[in-house]
């Protein structure tokens, strides 16, 4: 019978808390509310709900191609094999 009540309380704590998250006007946290006598707009902060930022992928730069130069002469002087 406990674990019965546990859970009706328990589905019914997450419903009100539903109830409560679901969005509203953007003046809300000024607008308020009263539920049972109290008022709970300047305790309780709005919750904005929007789709979830998108970032588009880095963009990869690839490394420009390296390729061997032979070793040959240039203006009267000897330059060895490299990588260019």
């Amino acid at each position: 019978m406990v674990r019965k009540l546990g859970v009706v309380l328990a589905t019914a704590a997450l419903a009100a808390i539903g109830v409560a998250a679901l969005p509203g006007k953007a003046e809300a946290w000024w607008r308020g509310g009263w539920c049972c006598g109290v008022h709970v707009g300047v305790f309780v902060p709005p919750i904005v709900v929007g789709p979830p930022a998108y970032a588009p992928p880095p963009v990869y730069y690839a490394p420009p191609p390296r390729y061997w130069v032979p070793p040959h002469w240039e203006g009267g002087y000897w330059v060895p094999g490299h990588w260019a």
